[in-house]
């Protein structure tokens, strides 16, 4: 599915985000959507937990794609999430490198961890948030599988240097929480946030 929300069949959604997932998963919900990407500055602040972590970096992200915009978005609706993994107080962003990406999926190997989501919309000079958390548990993995998923490329570009979508989905025991906020972009959230606007039927 490839179509506008029936309710605004004019409205174009701005996604700030160059995640094809994310795009993928707003199909979902009816919607075909303008990528407008938003770089910001994502240094965690000291002390700063997870999910008021990935929250103020939803929001940012929204607002940096408004002003990229500029007067485009004061009728249309912008959208913005952000992902990352938290193992204990640590958090596990996007891998520098396969080094980095290595040493990520060491640590979650055999882990209990979190998958810390947030969207955020602004439509009609408003802000709004949502924010999803997920319990992951992975299964102890050898040197040959992380070498072997590195080499794959799947580790580049995602929170924690996994994707449960891909090879990485036969690492998974169990999740208590959203399947697709894990992906990066939780559906039940994300369409309660639109139908609040006033933007889905769904």
């Amino acid at each position: 599915m490839n179509t506008k929300a029936v309710i605004y069949p004019g409205t174009t959604l701005y996604l700030a985000s160059r995640s094809p997932r994310r795009v993928e998963l707003l199909s979902q919900l009816g919607w075909a959507c303008a990528v407008t990407p938003a770089d910001i500055d994502e240094t965690q602040l000291v002390g700063e937990p997870a999910a008021a972590y990935v929250q103020r970096l939803a929001q940012e992200k929204a607002r940096a794609a408004c002003l990229i915009l500029g007067a485009a978005h004061s009728t249309q609706p912008v959208l913005a999430a952000d992902t990352t993994v938290a193992l204990g107080d640590q958090l596990l962003g996007k891998p520098v490198d396969d080094e980095d990406a290595r040493r990520m999926l060491a640590s979650l190997s055999g882990s209990v961890h979190q998958v810390h989501t947030a969207v955020a919309l602004v439509f009609n000079q408003k802000i709004e948030l949502a924010w999803s958390c997920t319990n992951v548990e992975m299964m102890v993995l050898s040197e040959a599988q992380i070498e072997a998923y590195l080499a794959s490329g799947e580790s580049r570009d995602k929170a924690g240097s996994y994707g449960i979508q891909g090879l990485a989905a036969a690492w998974i025991k169990r999740i208590e929480g959203s399947y697709t906020g894990v992906m990066g972009l939780p559906l039940y959230e994300t369409a309660a946030l639109l139908r609040a606007q006033g933007l889905s039927v769904l």
